[in-house]
C-alpha cells in the first residue's frame, strides 16, 4: 500500500469517456475515485464469502478546511482500509460492522439526550404540541396545574428516562391521593401516561410506560369504582327550576344570559360559552355544535326553542360589538376576541340569592348550585315527571349510551323527539313559582 501521492491525488482527472467514475488503486484494495463531474472520494474494496463488496470511506480531503469539513486525507483513508483488513481476517464484513457502530452511536447520543430531559421538561413539551388542538383554551393551564401540584414534587427533577412505577405510585399515593381524590388522581395518572408515551415518541425512554393502569396499575391499585362514587355537580332540585329560572332572567348581564341558555338547553358551560354565532340558524331554530368541541368528540345539534331564541336575539348587539373577529363568539368576555369566562357563571350563581332570602340556592346537601348541576336538574326532571323515553333525554344530553346493544339500534340523534322534549322544559321552566302561604291559627273571637 503506498502508491498514491498527494500531488498525484491533487492532479487526477476523470478521462471523460464515460459516466462510470475512474478509479486509481493505491494498493490492498484501497482506491481513489473520481467522478467523471470531478469528485472524488475513497473506496476500499474486497471479497468475503466468494462475493466482491465494496466501502465508502468518505470523501478526499486536500486542505486542512476538506477535513474540517468531514474529508479523509490519504493517510487516514489507508488507515481505514487496514482497519477493514483487520476485520475481515476475523471473519467480520466491515460494512455490516461499520453500520453496527453506527446504531450504537446513535443509541448512545439519544440516550445522552435523553438524560438531559427531565420530567417537567417533557411535560412543558407535551402541553405546547398538545395545545393547538385542544378544544378549550383553559386545558393546557388545567394540565399545567394538575401535573405541577401532584406529579412534579416527585417526578419534576427526574430524567424521563429513569421513571418507574414505584415512582408513580408516590405520586398516586401521596397523602391518599388515590383514595381521597380518586377524579384527580385519575386525571393525574392519565397525564403521567400521557406525558411518558411522548417522551417514547421522541425516543427519550424505552420500554413500557409505567403510569399505564391496564394490566399494570390496576393490579396495584383498587379501582376508582371501588373506593368512592362518582363525583356530582351539586344541583338544584328540578322542582325549584322554574323559581330559580325566573329569578335569573331578572339579573342583567352577559353571564347571566350565558347561563339562562345552557339552562334552556340542558348544555354544559363550555359548549355555551364556546358557542359562536356561526353554529346558530336562527330560522331553522339550530344551533349546531362541532365535534371538537363535545366532549364525546361527535357533532351535537340543538333544537333552540322559542325561549332559547330570546336569549340569542337579547345579545344580538353583542355580535356587532364583536366586529373584530369574522366569526365571534356569542357571549363574549371582556377581553376582545375571548369567550366570556366559565367563573363569570359561578360567581353570578355565588351572588344569586333565593326570593326572601340570603341564602344562595344549595343543592339538597347544602352546596351551592353549579351551571353544570343543571343539567342533572334537567335529567331528573325529564325522568321522574314526563313520559319522553330515555334514548331521548340522553341523546338531549350529549350522552352516549353505554348499552352497545342499545346503542346500534339507536343510530340517529332522533331530533324532533328531542325538539319536543325541550319544548316541555322550556314550558316547565316558565311556569310561575308557588307562593307559599303561612296558616296561622285562628284567633279567639272577642268574648
Amino acid at each position: 500500500m503506498g502508491s498514491l501521492t498527494v500531488p498525484a491525488i491533487k492532479a487526477a482527472k476523470h478521462p471523460g469517456n464515460g459516466t462510470r467514475p475512474a478509479r486509481i488503486g493505491d494498493g490492498d484494495g484501497l482506491y481513489l475515485q473520481i467522478a467523471p463531474a470531478g469528485g472524488k472520494s475513497w473506496l476500499y474494496r474486497y471479497t468475503l464469502g466468494g462475493k466482491a463488496r465494496e466501502m465508502g470511506l468518505g470523501s478526499v480531503a486536500l486542505t486542512d478546511k476538506d477535513e474540517q469539513a468531514g474529508g479523509v486525507t490519504l493517510a487516514r483513508a489507508r488507515d481505514l482500509a487496514r482497519e477493514a483488513k483487520a476485520k475481515l481476517r476475523e471473519g467480520v464484513d466491515p460494512i455490516n460492522a461499520r453500520l453496527q457502530a453506527q446504531r450504537e452511536a446513535a443509541a448512545a447520543a439519544k440516550a445522552a439526550e435523553a438524560r438531559g430531559h427531565s420530567f417537567a421538561d417533557v411535560a412543558r413539551d407535551y402541553i405546547e404540541a398538545q395545545a393547538a388542538g385542544w378544544s378549550n383554551a383553559k386545558h393546557a393551564a388545567q394540565w399545567t396545574t394538575t401535573l405541577k401540584t401532584y406529579a412534579e414534587p416527585h417526578l419534576g427533577k427526574l430524567k424521563v428516562a429513569e421513571v418507574a412505577t414505584a415512582d408513580v405510585l408516590k405520586v398516586l399515593q401521596h397523602d391518599g391521593l388515590w383514595t381521597a381524590k380518586p377524579e384527580t388522581a385519575t386525571r393525574v395518572r392519565g397525564r403521567i401516561e400521557a406525558v411518558l408515551d411522548f417522551a417514547a415518541v421522541k425516543g427519550w425512554r424505552e420500554g413500557a410506560n409505567p403510569a399505564r393502569w391496564r394490566g399494570h396499575l390496576a393490579m396495584l391499585l383498587p379501582r376508582r369504582s371501588k373506593i368512592a362514587a362518582v363525583e356530582h355537580h351539586a344541583a338544584l332540585a328540578w322542582q325549584q327550576a322554574p323559581a330559580f329560572l325566573a329569578a335569573l332572567r331578572g339579573r342583567e348581564g352577559v353571564a347571566a344570559r350565558a347561563l339562562e341558555l345552557a339552562i334552556l338547553c340542558a348544555s354544559r358551560s363550555g359548549e355555551v360559552l364556546g358557542a359562536r354565532w356561526s353554529e346558530v340558524d336562527m330560522d331553522a331554530a339550530l344551533w349546531t355544535i362541532p365535534a371538537a368541541r363535545m366532549k364525546a368528540k361527535r357533532e351535537h345539534r340543538v333544537p333552540l326553542t322559542p325561549a332559547a331564541l330570546e336569549v340569542l336575539h337579547a345579545v344580538l348587539p353583542l355580535r356587532d360589538a364583536e366586529n373584530a373577529s369574522d366569526d365571534p363568539f356569542i357571549f363574549p368576555g371582556q377581553r376582545q376576541g375571548r369567550p366570556l369566562s366559565s367563573m363569570a357563571m359561578t360567581m353570578l350563581l355565588r351572588k344569586m340569592k333565593r326570593p326572601g332570602a340570603k341564602q344562595p340556592w344549595t343543592d339538597p346537601a347544602g352546596e351551592v348550585v353549579t351551571a353544570h348541576g343543571f343539567r342533572s336538574s334537567f335529567r331528573d326532571w325529564a325522568g321522574e315527571a314526563t313520559h319522553h323515553p330515555r334514548e331521548v333525554i340522553e341523546h338531549a344530553l350529549a350522552h352516549l349510551l353505554k348499552d352497545k346493544a342499545e346503542a346500534s339500534y339507536a343510530r340517529g340523534t332522533l331530533f324532533e323527539k328531542r325538539r319536543a322534549l325541550m319544548a316541555d322544559w322550556a314550558a316547565y321552566l316558565a311556569k310561575p313559582a308557588a307562593k307559599v302561604v303561612t296558616l296561622r291559627p285562628k284567633q279567639a273571637a272577642a268574648g
